[in-house]
């Protein structure tokens, strides 16, 4: 089985074109093992499909399949046009969550980043913080130093929380259109990137006025920034960027 590894901002897939095996659950948990495979945060699977251009699967470092993931998605974009299976550069993508829109952003023939279209956010205020449907549940909890979160421990906790788990992200403010964000991820843990968390928490914080609608907002993450727009009906557009790692294959 030839795989692609390919990281955004740090969180990273391994990437199959085709669909996704009988297996798949159990194939994700053994390949991203860090330790005893390549490592990863999970698998995704890529095929063309009948109601958009692509589809995607993905498949958390534990087996669990995950319905959507902003940074994943980019860097689909990015392996459909750099292999050639495409040359449009507006894709639509099908996903567990329903279609997402690209546009793809190229230099020298490479896709370099990519905007996403995620579809409106969902808020709701809860007693431990917002919580927030980006096509995945997450709760934005806003602290006053991001870096100092109790991640390792508040994170699987308040993940447990939620019936099926949610993805929490602990957000603080550096400015007026500037959040700093680390996240823990339902079936993956501590990830260095998460791109619906990143919409999610700005969401959030447009919603309780402590960003303005309709302008780029910038999310600081371990790994590195997103840029997302939340519209004053809470559309939200993502951009990033996608990278290649290293080619690779491994026994099916």
């Amino acid at each position: 089985m030839h795989f692609t590894k390919m990281q955004g901002l740090g969180n990273d897939y391994l990437y199959f074109y085709g669909e996704a095996p009988g297996d798949a659950a159990g194939l994700s948990r053994r390949l991203s093992d860090r330790h005893f495979g390549p490592g990863a945060d999970g698998l995704i699977f890529i095929a063309p499909a009948q109601d958009a251009d692509f589809s995607m699967r993905i498949f958390n470092a534990d087996g669990s399949e995950a319905r959507m993931c902003g940074n994943g998605i980019r860097c689909v974009g990015k392996y459909v046009y750099d292999k050639g299976h495409t040359h449009k550069r507006e894709l639509v993508i099908a996903t567990g969550a329903g279609p997402r829109r690209l546009r793809l952003a190229c230099e020298g023939g490479k896709v370099v980043s990519v905007a996403v279209d995620m579809g409106r956010a969902l808020v709701r205020s809860g007693t431990d913080g917002d919580f927030v449907d980006m096509g995945n549940p997450h709760l934005v909890h806003f602290v006053p130093d991001a870096e100092a979160a109790p991640l390792l421990t508040e994170g699987p906790r308040l993940s447990g929380s939620v019936p099926d788990g949610v993805n929490v992200e602990f957000v603080s403010q550096l400015g007026p259109a500037c959040l700093r964000m680390r996240v823990w991820e339902r079936g993956s843990g501590v990830t260095l990137a998460c791109g619906t968390g990143a919409c999610a928490a700005a969401a959030a914080a447009v919603r309780r006025g402590l960003c303005p609608p309709e302008q780029p907002i910038e999310l600081r993450l371990d790994g590195g920034v997103l840029r997302v727009t939340v519209s004053a009906e809470g559309q939200v557009e993502m951009e990033g960027p996608a990278e290649t790692v290293y080619e690779g294959e491994v026994e099916g």
